[in-house]
């Protein structure tokens, strides 16, 4: 392996740390009596999605330059779908690139499968999740992935209508985290509110985490996980040589520094004081963005990009909870959709490149307009069809009792009393 691919690899493996952060986050803001089931959930289905994904969600995606399926429209051929063997057939699972393309996106889109699992915190049964992590990992992730990465329609807009460099994403802020946000949009929709969140006049009840430290120690994890997401993807997908990932890894930084300031400023003047959980989605908003941007702008751009990330996070958390009355523990949907289309939209805004590309800004809108208009109704769609099938929301007698001691037997604190008189009845 050459000096490049072996830094690639290594920075992929880092990015395994942006998994171990999002599930904390996810565990830490539900209550104790949950907290063993998320994180079993969490590893199921980044299982479920590695699997799916290598036996049939690469075949999808494919990789740029490979084999495809194209529509000729206008004369212009637009190429929509990859045409490649199951079971990464014929893949040389070696250093080339092409290998470590594999690999990033086989971390990816578990990564992408854990994000609903905060939207549907301590009500989505295991088996649920891990049929909704199916779908993402064999249909939703690869066909989005494959028209911005694997040479796809968003990819040729540069080429074919001369708008800027096609849709650009470098660290997957569209392939990850907005397709993982909207699932969780729409797993929190199915759902439906848990059990005593809404009084009878629609007025939202405060329903805290259990561990803000182990909430904020999540945030250091992530930290080091985007540095890898963000390094390796600017590698593979925006074609970043070596020295590049410097400024990957300090645009990261600083977009995620200035939308936790942006988050605490938000949070205090909202609440008097700056609240931790809003504060750590408003960090990890912030490092969604720069997953769009990282390889495209400057630093004095980055720490713009997630300052407005940062504001954005806290402001929409209190707005999907109310008036929208949409039930996110975790605050997926304002981290992972909301920052991550804004992160979207400022490479069109911030991103400066040697050619003086122009009208990147529309293919950037174009991306956009075909996550939130086609993306999130087919999302949808597929999330409500399986839960005709197989009902996704646990009893009301398991919700109450907690998913640890309904579905796992036992809860993650043992020796420790996790339920009130409230929840046992006695």
């Amino acid at each position: 392996m050459t000096p490049t691919a072996i830094l690639c690899l290594c920075l992929i493996l880092l990015s395994l740390l942006a998994a171990a952060g999002i599930s904390l986050l996810n565990a830490g803001l539900g209550r104790s009596r949950n907290a063993a089931h998320a994180m079993l959930a969490s590893l199921s289905v980044m299982s479920v999605a590695a699997i799916t994904y290598c036996v049939i969600g690469f075949s999808w995606q494919g990789s740029a330059g490979g084999a495809a399926h194209a529509l000729s429209l206008a004369g212009k051929d637009w190429n929509w779908i990859a045409a490649e063997p199951l079971f990464l057939g014929g893949r040389a699972l070696d250093g080339s690139p092409a290998a470590l393309v594999v690999l990033l996106e086989t971390i990816s889109v578990g990564i992408a499968a854990l994000i609903p699992l905060g939207s549907g915190a301590e009500r989505w049964r295991l088996g649920a999740s891990c049929g909704s992590s199916a779908i993402l990992a064999g249909w939703t992730y690869p066909l989005f992935a494959h028209w911005v990465w694997g040479g796809g329609w968003l990819a040729q807009l540069g080429v074919n209508y001369n708008l800027g460099h096609g849709f650009l994403d470098a660290g997957g802020a569209s392939t990850i985290h907005v397709s993982g946000g909207f699932t969780a949009l729409a797993v929190a929709w199915i759902l439906g509110p848990r059990g005593g969140k809404y009084a009878p006049d629609g007025a939202p009840a405060a329903i805290p985490g259990h561990n803000a430290l182990v909430v904020l120690f999540a945030c250091f994890l992530m930290w080091l996980g985007w540095l890898g997401l963000n390094g390796a993807g600017a590698m593979l997908f925006a074609n970043a040589n070596a020295g590049r990932t410097v400024l990957v890894a300090v645009n990261t930084t600083l977009s995620a520094a200035a939308s936790l300031l942006a988050a605490i400023a938000v949070s205090g003047a909202h609440f008097g004081k700056p609240d931790a959980s809003v504060c750590a989605n408003g960090w990890t908003g912030g490092l969604v963005a720069s997953s769009a941007v990282c390889a495209f702008v400057s630093p004095a751009a980055a720490i713009v990009t997630g300052a407005v990330a940062g504001a954005l996070v806290a402001v929409t958390v209190a707005y999907i909870e109310w008036p929208l009355a949409i039930d996110d523990p975790g605050g997926a949907i304002s981290v992972h959709a909301a920052a991550g289309l804004w992160g979207l939209f400022a490479v069109g805004i911030f991103a400066r490149f040697p050619d003086a590309a122009e009208s990147q800004w529309l293919a950037q809108l174009i991306g956009i307009a075909t996550l939130v208009g086609f993306i999130l109704p087919m999302t949808y769609a597929l999330n409500w069809t399986l839960n005709l099938i197989y009902p996704m929301r646990v009893t009301s007698e398991g919700e109450r009792q907690g998913m640890d001691l309904h579905e796992l037997g036992a809860g993650a604190y043992p020796e420790f009393v996790t339920h009130t008189e409230e929840f046992t009845g006695q």
